[in-house]
């Protein structure tokens, strides 16, 4: 038994920023349209190291596509200078379960995140939007704007965090994009009033007041993934139109999962999953005046889909290290 392990340096080699498009926006057709198996992800909680590990299996049969990630979620690591974010993609073969690839995760991890927020954003957000906030200038803020400026005119944002030496290097970071007009907030209020608002904190309770919100805006809310994880004001859910990357994920561990929780919001007032949007089974935006918001969670889907595209690619070009496995 062979096996094709691929480095995270391949990976960003291979998945090419249309590749990763195409491939999440496929990803989410086929779940909208009932064609995928996805369970729930699975959690070790490390409470005494304030982390996790999580299992994430997915099955696209149109694609070939099956296997599982094993991520983590630590965010303290970077004080040790540790990533907060670890994973690994075991690709297998649907018609016997041979392991076909061990894909490095971290990268890919990161992309499709970025490419579903940009998704999100083109089904929702104002379509001539030129602004954007950002609350948290890590690494997936990063992402989000990489891939968002795909779908969206972007030309000025301003971002706040609470390291204002990582906001800092957030805007320098939109320079190198093109993107002149980048500033630092004094307050996340501030970012949290743009047309577009993007949220990748650990998500240790809201980051500022509903009020900050304006009509018409569209929130992707990025950082609550796990049970207890919050960034937004409850009360900005009673406002907006609410789309979800999977009902049964945000129910637990999305942004909606404390307010539900505490009673302060129904998973019945769902508007759509993301790829019932995509699917044409739900309309996205409907009025200049809707605040729309995505809970994003991650699905194993879209890092299925993007590990089989990058495994073809790599058997094409000969990529990669083959490792024969011992069975005796």
């Amino acid at each position: 038994m062979q096996v094709l392990i691929l480095a995270e340096s391949e990976v960003g080699r291979l998945a090419e920023e249309g590749l990763v498009m195409s491939a999440v926006e496929e990803a989410f057709r086929l779940d909208g349209l009932g064609q995928v198996q996805m369970p729930e992800k699975s959690y070790l909680t490390f409470s005494e190291y304030h982390g996790d590990l999580r299992t994430m299996p997915a099955y696209l049969p149109s694609l070939n596509a099956a296997g599982v990630k094993v991520v983590n979620s630590h965010p303290e690591n970077p004080k040790a200078g540790l990533p907060t974010v670890m994973a690994l993609v075991i690709l297998n073969d649907p018609q016997n379960g041979q392991p076909l690839a061990i894909i490095a995760g971290s990268a890919l991890t990161a992309i499709r995140t970025g490419a579903a927020g940009a998704l999100a954003a083109k089904l929702l957000a104002p379509p001539n939007a030129e602004r954007a906030g950002f609350i948290g200038g890590g690494t997936q803020a990063r992402q989000q704007l990489k891939f968002l400026m795909r779908v969206r005119p972007i030309r000025s944002i301003q971002v706040y965090d609470i390291d204002r030496k990582k906001a800092e290097g957030f805007c320098e970071y939109a320079r190198q994009l093109g993107i002149s007009g980048a500033t630092v907030a004094a307050a996340a209020q501030e970012p949290a009033g743009e047309p577009i608002v993007v949220t990748t904190t650990p998500g240790q309770g809201p980051v500022c007041g509903a009020e900050a919100f304006r009509p018409g805006s569209h929130v992707n809310a990025i950082g609550a993934d796990a049970p207890g994880k919050q960034e937004l004001p409850p009360a900005i859910l009673s406002r907006a139109k609410v789309v979800v990357d999977s009902r049964e994920q945000a129910a637990h561990s999305g942004e909606i999962n404390v307010p539900i929780a505490k009673g302060l919001y129904r998973p019945d007032r769902i508007h759509a999953t993301l790829g019932e949007i995509v699917a044409g089974k739900k309309p996205g935006r409907t009025a200049d005046s809707e605040v729309t918001l995505f809970d994003s969670t991650g699905v194993a889907i879209l890092d299925i889909a993007l590990a089989k595209k990058i495994y073809d690619l790599a058997v094409g070009q000969k990529a990669g290290k083959i490792v024969g496995l011992d069975q005796s």
